[in-house]
């Protein structure tokens, strides 16, 4: 069960500095054209957009290991895990507001993660 959660944490780390990776080369991306400029300059050279991308891929053959050796009721609740670190990442980098209700939100769902691989 232990190795259970190593991987959830780190599938949901890894979930939550794709998508974060994501958002930050999104904003620096040139304005949206159907050019060769935007796809070599926004998509092709976007470092920060090929860095997503790799987490992203790591993080699925992460979730096909789990898929393969745990049971699907388990595992997919515990990819929720994913937003806790969205909070924290979204609060310290983002420098985003997160209201009271959010946290108890994330504590409901760590709980039901707690009773899910108890």
């Amino acid at each position: 069960m232990f190795r259970l959660i190593v991987l959830a944490v780190t599938q949901a780390a890894l979930m939550c500095t794709c998508q974060s990776l994501f958002k930050v080369a999104c904003e620096k991306m040139p304005p949206f054209s159907w050019s060769w400029p935007f796809f070599r300059d926004g998509i092709f050279l976007n470092w920060i957009l090929i860095l997503s991308g790799i987490c992203a891929i790591v993080m699925m053959v992460e979730w096909v290991y789990m898929l393969r050796n745990y049971p699907f009721h388990q595992i997919y609740p515990l990819s929720s895990l994913s937003f806790l670190f969205a909070m924290f990442v979204s609060m310290i980098f983002f420098k985003e507001t997160i209201e009271w209700q959010q946290w108890v939100g994330v504590f409901f769902i760590l709980a039901g993660c707690f009773l899910i691989v108890k």
